[in-house]
C-alpha cells in the first residue's frame, strides 16, 4: 500500500518511527516531512500529505503533531480526505468501518510508540462495511465537492 506520512515537528519523532514500522512491513512511503524537530508550521505537510490521497497518488495517509488535531484540521479540508484523530485502535476502527477513513492523526505528545503502532495497523487492516455507510459517506463527499459529478 502506498502511504503518505507528515509531521509537524511536535510529531516528528513518532512519524519517523511510524515510517520505519511500516516501510518494514512491506509498504511504499511517501514523506512529505518535515525532516528533522526544528520548528515548522503544520498546515503545509498536512496538506501536502491529504492531496496526495486526494488525487490517488496515496491510498492513506499518517499525520502527526503535538495533539493530532491541527494535521486532522487541515487534511479535512482537502476534498476526499475524512481524517480522524484516533486515540486508540477502536476508535480508528469504527471510523474506517463507517466513515471509510482514509487518514489518520496521532497525537505526538500522548501516544506512546506502541499505542501508535496499534492505531495505525488497525488503520490500515479494516476495512470499509459500506451499506448504509456508503451513502452517508457520499453525502460528505458532495459537501466537499468530490462526489463523482460534483
Amino acid at each position: 500500500m502506498v502511504i503518505a506520512v507528515g509531521s509537524d515537528h511536535a510529531g516528528y519523532h513518532l512519524k519517523e518511527h511510524v515510517k520505519a514500522v511500516l516501510e518494514a512491513a512491506g509498504h511504499e512511503i511517501v514523506d512529505v516531512g518535515t525532516g528533522s524537530p526544528d520548528s515548522v508550521d503544520y498546515p503545509a505537510f498536512a496538506e501536502h500529505a491529504a492531496r496526495l490521497v486526494s488525487v490517488g497518488e496515496a491510498e492513506r495517509a499518517v499525520l502527526a503533531c503535538g495533539s493530532g488535531v491541527g494535521v486532522a484540521i487541515v487534511a479535512n479540508k482537502v476534498p476526499g480526505v475524512r481524517a480522524v484523530n484516533a486515540h486508540d485502535p477502536s476508535e480508528v476502527e469504527m471510523a474506517r468501518r463507517h466513515n471509510d477513513a482514509n487518514t489518520v492523526t496521532l497525537s505526538g505528545a500522548r501516544l506512546a510508540p506502541d499505542e501508535a503502532d496499534a492505531i495505525v495497523e488497525r488503520f490500515l487492516r479494516t476495512g470499509f462495511e459500506g451499506g448504509r455507510h456508503a451513502r452517508r459517506v457520499s453525502q460528505i463527499a458532495e459537501l466537499d465537492g468530490s462526489a463523482v459529478g460534483s
